[in-house]
């Protein structure tokens, strides 16, 4: 079994029932299972052998998902692009990958540099397209079915995502068959998800919203793609959508639960708000039970480690033992606390959460040094600091790396400072994670600048944007005359965090 064999389940278990929606078009599992198969069949046809790489960088809508879906059915790897990341950085995580093939919509053709890259249209905004567009060759290619290519759960790739990279370098990570399967069996074991269930997609469907797409095919289940996640845009497919599945990072609950009208809204059918890709404060855990009852769950992993290695249900969350901790190691993964020295460590002692089992990556696509770095004896070491009760739960600790979750997105130090020191006025400078409401943490910088170099906050802040877009650049840079060092002459970025945390607007 494959992970796209779901598609085939849902469509013998409900077949004239919607699979996937968006706005205006709604798709039964008949008609998106001969969309994905003929589109599947043309990307065969250009690119015979299996595990050719394509690139998938688009927006949330239908031909997106079908990209998506067809890359998977035609023996493809999917190398999901994220079109609010800055050209530059998607541009270099083309060059490292070298798709063979590159899908996007047009509204995602500025973010990144195309060359000579094969290219196919997804959402044309409306305009005609001397490109192929995946509509045209679902027309051309309607009634044939791709060969089904016996491949590797293991070794062969369902994916490549992308992380940041200790280096300043962007780190591919290499997702098996094996990862998708797990995904898809521990969700619905989990959750116990069911035909009635509808989930929408808020979150990009390149990155979380993509977790809950193929369970709920696996049990004839409807998926509604969102444009947008705004709070009222979700706030009313709860309403009168019957949505009941919904994966959002914590600031985007946040800016739902912020609606005016929230206190008067009734939300019958929802019964999983998972939350992910960032921790949320006890009291704002509270707070979101409050609005969402019965509702709120959790889970937790990393590109890595594909996204629930621990789960908690709605009913788990609500014991107060368990506000804080981010659920107990599923069934199929070992969650362990370790110490330094590689040993596993007792019931509620602090240490590094450590993982194995079937979500684990294979490596990081071109960088065997670096999966040496995390991969050791079997275990891959998430950089995460926590501890586990008598009772199994994980509770996170502190992030071990430096990692920054601005408003469930990862946001890498050196990747900023990179882009920062490419500015002709910047000497050197350190990035950090500011504690804040809203984003969990949201990015600063401190900038040494070069002497007699003017250039103002504000005029790094645009450069960065430029670079990294809007999610990655700091939101604060704080000039000063000279960064603090260690005696050898290393930045201490826990100084300067301890320096300007809170002091911005």
């Amino acid at each position: 079994m494959l992970p796209i064999d779901t598609l085939y389940r849902g469509h013998q278990i409900n077949p004239d029932g919607i699979a996937l929606e968006d706005d205006t078009t709604q798709l039964t599992y008949r008609e998106l299972l001969a969309r994905v198969e003929a589109l599947a069949a043309a990307l065969q046809e250009r690119l015979p052998t299996p595990q050719a790489r394509i690139g998938a960088c688009g927006f949330n809508n239908l031909q997106h998902v079908v990209a998506i879906l067809a890359t998977h059915l035609a023996g493809h790897i999917w190398v999901a692009v994220n079109p609010r990341s800055g050209k530059a950085e998607n541009t270099a995580l083309m060059d490292l990958v070298e798709p063979d093939l590159m899908i996007a919509d047009d509204a995602a053709r500025d973010a990144f540099d195309i060359g000579d890259m094969p290219f196919i249209v997804a959402e044309t905004n409306g305009r005609s397209h001397g490109d192929d567009t995946v509509d045209g060759l679902i027309d051309a290619y309607r009634g044939k079915r791709p060969e089904r290519h016996l491949l590797d759960q293991n070794r062969d790739l369902q994916a490549i995502k992308f992380t940041g990279g200790s280096t300043g370098l962007p780190k591919a990570v290499m997702q098996p068959y094996r990862t998708g399967t797990t995904l898809v069996g521990t969700v619905l074991s989990v959750f116990g998800l069911n035909a009635e269930d509808i989930q929408a997609a808020a979150a990009p469907v390149s990155h979380a919203a993509f977790i809950l797409m193929l369970p709920i095919f696996a049990v004839g289940g409807r998926n509604i793609v969102l444009p947008t996640p705004d709070p009222d845009r979700i706030l009313h497919s709860f309403e009168h959508r019957r949505v009941s599945t919904i994966f959002m990072p914590p600031t985007m609950i946040y800016k739902t639960m912020a609606d005016p009208d929230i206190a008067r809204r009734k939300f019958p059918n929802l019964r999983h708000l998972i939350y992910g890709a960032a921790p949320m404060p006890p009291e704002k855990v509270r707070e979101a039970q409050q609005v969402f009852p019965r509702a709120l769950e959790t889970l937790y992993g990393q590109t890595e480690a594909s996204s629930v290695c621990t789960t908690m249900t709605a009913a788990e969350l609500e014991m107060d033992a368990n506000n804080g901790s981010v659920g107990r190691a599923t069934p199929l993964m070992r969650v362990e606390i370790m110490d330094p020295d590689g040993n596993i460590l007792p019931t509620g002692k602090t240490g590094e959460v450590v993982v194995r089992g079937g979500l684990t990556m294979t490596g990081y696509y071109k960088n065997p040094n670096a999966t040496a770095e995390v991969f050791k004896d079997g275990w891959l070491h998430t950089g995460d600091g926590g501890l586990i009760d008598e009772r199994g739960y994980l509770f996170l600790r502190d992030r071990l790396r430096d990692v920054i979750i601005s408003g469930g997105f990862n946001v890498y130090p050196t990747d900023v400072e990179g882009a920062l020191v490419r500015h002709h006025d910047v000497y050197e400078c350190v990035v950090f994670g500011a504690e804040h409401d809203h984003w969990g943490e949201r990015v600063e910088a401190a900038v040494q600048l070069r002497e007699g170099a003017s250039a103002s906050a504000e005029d790094l802040i645009a450069h960065a944007k430029a670079e990294l877009g809007s999610v990655k650049a700091p939101k604060a840079v704080h000039l000063i005359e000279e960064l603090p060092r260690s005696a050898v002459g290393k930045v201490l970025r826990r100084e300067v965090k301890e320096r300007f945390s809170g002091t911005a607007p």
